[in-house]
């Protein structure tokens, strides 16, 4: 892997702007000079900036601006706010921060943190981060290259959220807990009929990513040693079930996560993947206001019994850039992510997990039962995914997507398709 930094024009390619695009990245890019230095500035400075994409969100504005007025107050400092929406954020930061332009304390979400600290122009908190209590799989999510780039804020995992009204519809006593397990759960769920989905599975490209955990269920390591091996035989193993689970239409056609959704929200879906804020977004678009009552998170079904159930890690980091007000910056960063009155607050208002070991203990998160289940049977053994340290992050995702969607269409064999999809993905990581 590199460690030596993103060009600008490697900058753009992560957000797939080619040379023909640069022209209308102009907006992005005109205060953002190629090769401009660190902010510079006094790093002992009590004034610094805070980048969050969170600021742009009417849900989430009022507590993160309530976490700056206290610090502000006690302190006796000014952070300046700085927000782009989410879509936009990761380009606009990594062009503002290439540039010089970018200060204090920057919200990052844990996928994106490889491609910043390779910028070169992040602070390694190895030596602050031991104040902190934080868990052990929320310290390894602000981690890069055996580095400590960003203290952990919020600590959760994609996973497998199950409906329990009508798992015991189904006549089903317990989770799976093995891949032959669900599949025969799946069956049993598919002769509720009424038009119910036994897995609201991603089967949409923009979010067939979700096949990555399975494809780890089987076995494939995706990348080992800096070699791609995806196409491996525990690939198209998990490739060839989810074919499967397709055609015996125990997953549907054209889902993507908002899909899924909808149908775990109309009680027409007994299984789906989400993020552990999946609960109250679908039970919040859901007129069945007991079905938060029915969420359950449930643990990826292993092969075979002994394995690790798979989960990705998800989550954002505070990270701190050279420079001015670096320092407080970084106290800021620290006390937001482990001040137990804070991180309960912020809990009880966004229902996002702490990353402390005291966070998660707190009375006000630890009677949420869904969060703490989700904790200990999913986010436990969560990894990030072995390509997040590339810039071709997203056309990697995109490029085995395609042809796992192939397979499904029945466009290609699960074996030419997963061969198609590991060349490709090793051509991208030697950009």
């Amino acid at each position: 892997m590199t460690t030596s930094g993103i060009s600008r024009r490697g900058a753009l390619r992560m957000f797939g702007i080619g040379a023909l695009g640069v022209a209308g990245a102009g907006v992005l890019g005109a205060c953002a000079p190629s090769g401009s230095p660190s902010n510079g500035g006094d790093p002992k400075s009590k004034n610094f900036d805070f980048t969050s994409w969170s600021l742009n969100e009417e849900a989430a504005k009022p507590s993160i601006e309530k976490i700056i007025a206290a610090w502000e107050k006690a302190e006796k400092s000014k952070i300046r706010a700085v927000s782009y929406p989410y879509n936009e954020y990761l380009s606009q930061l990594t062009l503002k921060l290439g540039g010089g332009e970018t200060t204090g304390a920057v919200h990052l979400d844990i996928a994106w943190l490889a491609a910043m600290a390779q910028m070169g122009k992040l602070v390694d908190l190895g030596s602050v981060v031991g104040k902190g209590g934080y868990t052990d799989v929320a310290l390894k999510s602000g981690t890069y290259d055996g580095k400590q780039y960003g203290l952990p804020w919020n600590t959760g995992s994609i996973g497998v959220i199950a409906n329990s009204q009508l798992l015991e519809k189904a006549g089903i006593k317990k989770h799976p807990t093995t891949v032959e397990e669900f599949e025969a759960a799946l069956g049993e769920l598919k002769g509720l009929g009424g038009g119910v989905v036994p897995y609201a599975a991603a089967t949409k490209v923009a979010q067939l990513k979700d096949i990555f955990p399975w494809m780890q269920t089987f076995g494939c390591k995706m990348l080992d040693g800096g070699k791609v091996t995806i196409g491996d035989d525990a690939s198209v193993d998990a490739v060839t079930w989810y074919k499967k689970l397709h055609d015996e239409r125990l997953i549907a056609a054209d889902v993507d996560r908002f899909d899924a959704r909808a149908l775990f929200g109309q009680g027409k879906a007994a299984f789906y993947d989400d993020a552990i804020i999946g609960k109250g977004v679908t039970s919040a678009q859901s007129k069945d206001k007991t079905l938060a009552d029915s969420m359950q998170p449930m643990e990826r079904p292993v092969l075979k019994a002994g394995d690790t159930p798979q989960a990705l890690l998800w989550g954002g980091v505070i990270a701190i850039v050279n420079g001015k007000g670096q320092d407080a910056a970084t106290e800021f960063a620290l006390h937001t992510t482990t001040d137990q009155t804070t991180t309960s607050e912020y809990f009880s208002a966004r229902a996002l997990p702490p990353s402390t070991t005291a966070g998660l203990a707190a009375p006000e998160v630890a009677k949420d039962t869904f969060t703490t289940e989700w904790t200990q049977k999913i986010t436990r053994t969560a990894t990030g995914s072995p390509f997040w340290q590339f810039a071709q992050n997203a056309q990697i995702e995109e490029a085995v997507a395609k042809q796992v969607q192939a397979v499904l269409v029945g466009k290609s064999k699960p074996k030419d398709a997963m061969k198609q999809a590991g060349e490709e993905v090793a051509e991208l990581i030697k950009r």
